[in-house]
């Protein structure tokens, strides 16, 4: 063989290797959008499992007490007043000792051993819980949320580091997980003896006005509340058209799972003209709206079902392609697509107000 042919045999030429770059280069961007569809499948469907353990864990729960957690528990009072040594916000009344639905099912997670240690006639800031409560819990974290991962920084409304009786920052362990208030809202003032306005026909805009006297379940419609004791024949509605539980990624704002800090405030980390920050009563719960006989500029309810970019920081807001993962009362986990329709997403989000599911379909 000559040196000519040897030559030939020696590799590709520079304008082969670039053809080859190139098809490689192509192949990897036809796969890519694939593994990462791939990839986002598989964490939806983890998120999915995790809330349907969060279900079985009320079920369990409800079977045990003949009713479903509180949405919070808060010292009761119809006037603002609470014994000495109970810590009360002001404005909304909330007080001691918070602790929230998600710390009530961690004996159903796998989590006995720091439920058994919580010191729970205590409030959840108290120094014998701090230690416990700032804890993640994998059971209650999605994996497509994008948001910080740490522990949750309890905030007042200034934004600064906050704990009620203490001069240390209150840190709590973060859940991508809410529990449903129903259309209605009570947080903030509404949560105090003051007049409120509610919805009793959403189609119409019709509404009615109530005296709270720090009572929620006169203005709740959905099955988690303050001190709430929902039993499953107060759902009406039936469970299979009642969402209980959500998602809400703390790339919009930050919730906890051991509960709620009276006088503590949350803020959205998304902006809208529409959105600011809310009461401690949002660091466990959200609402779907109408709520308070609230209308938008053209006089329609205002309702925000799964990732509507109002960005409150009380509703459910998820990182899944195309809307979010909702709980129902039996159990059941679905994918609400983020473009439902809006009456319909209220009327699954309450739990007796008798609407007719699937009429505005």
């Amino acid at each position: 063989m000559d040196g000519r042919n040897r030559n030939k045999l020696r590799g590709f030429t520079l304008v082969e290797l670039l053809v080859v770059i190139a098809i490689i280069g192509s192949l990897m961007g036809l796969l890519l959008p694939a593994v990462q569809r791939a990839r986002e499948a598989a964490r939806r469907t983890q998120c999915s499992n995790r809330l349907r353990q969060l279900g079985l864990g009320l079920a369990q729960y409800e079977s045990v007490r003949k009713h479903f957690p509180a949405g919070y528990q808060s010292h009761a009072t119809s006037d603002g007043t609470v014994p000495a040594g109970v810590y009360v916000d002001a404005v909304t009344w909330d007080a001691g000792p918070g602790w929230g639905w998600a710390s009530r099912l961690l004996p159903y997670l796998e989590q006995a051993p720091i439920y058994d240690r919580l010191s729970q006639p205590t409030p959840i800031w108290h120094a014998d819980n701090r230690s416990l409560v700032a804890k993640n819990l994998p059971e209650l974290l999605c994996p497509s949320s994008s948001g910080p991962q740490d522990l949750v920084q309890v905030v007042d409304e200034a934004e600064d580091w906050y704990a009620p009786e203490g001069d240390q920052a209150l840190l709590l362990g973060r859940s991508h997980y809410v529990a449903s208030h129903g259309q209605e809202s009570c947080w903030s003032e509404a949560g105090a003896s003051l007049s409120t306005t509610v919805f009793t026909n959403i189609y119409d805009s019709l509404t009615k006005t109530v005296v709270v006297n720090g009572d929620a379940s006169r203005v709740a419609d959905g099955p988690f509340y303050r001190n709430s004791k929902t039993r499953i024949s107060q759902v009406t509605d039936g469970l299979s058209n009642t969402i209980f539980l959500g998602e809400h990624s703390s790339a919009l704002s930050d919730k906890s799972w051991a509960g709620v800090v009276p006088g503590a405030r949350v803020f959205p980390r998304l902006h809208t003209p529409e959105n600011g920050a809310d009461a401690a009563g949002t660091l466990v719960l959200v609402h779907a709206g109408p709520s308070g006989g609230e209308l938008d500029i053209t006089g329609f309810p205002i309702i925000h079902p799964v990732n509507f970019p109002t960005y409150h920081v009380g509703q459910m807001f998820a990182e899944h392609p195309g809307g979010g993962n909702v709980l129902l009362g039996d159990g059941s986990v679905q994918f609400y697509s983020e473009d439902m329709s809006l009456f319909l997403f209220a009327e699954l989000s309450s739990m007796n107000e008798h609407e007719p599911i699937g009429e505005w379909q």
